[in-house]
């Protein structure tokens, strides 16, 4: 079995999360591979600006983490991911979805939405405590 440390983020506009469609019409948080020497925090940057195009990015805790499973039909062989997620704001309003990496579409979506959008429920687990911390750490901020 291949096992991939990954890192992501539960990046946060107001009352609202970013949500990826990739390319099985999956509901997703942006996310990738840690490369080697790389920073956790690092590479969730890196991933989330990729996939996003988002670029001011604050970095307010770590969210978190998850893993799972598959058969990977390229490698053909399984690979358990390991996520580790950073809570993260941005004030942009512009974006740009990577459709090299395969996404279809995805934005900003309202909490409630998204909850709705999200296709795997520790994803939705991990989007509604988020949210609450961010809430929380938004009031010490302000």
């Amino acid at each position: 079995m291949l096992i991939r440390e990954c890192s992501g983020g539960v990046v946060f506009r107001g009352d609202e999360v970013f949500l990826l469609k990739n390319e099985k019409n999956e509901w997703v948080l942006p996310k990738g591979a840690i490369r080697s020497n790389e920073l956790s925090v690092d590479a969730a940057l890196r991933r989330v600006r990729a996939e996003t195009g988002l670029k001011s990015l604050n970095v307010l805790s770590t969210a978190g983490e998850t893993s799972y499973e598959f058969y990977s039909v390229t490698r053909q062989r399984p690979v358990y991911n390991k996520i580790t997620w950073y809570l993260m704001s941005t004030d942009d309003r512009e974006f740009n979805i990577s459709s090299e990496d395969g996404f279809l579409g995805g934005g900003f979506y309202p909490i409630d939405k998204a909850l709705e959008l999200i296709t795997y429920s520790q994803d939705r687990a991990l989007v509604n405590v988020s949210y609450y911390k961010y809430k929380s750490l938004s009031k010490v901020i302000a």
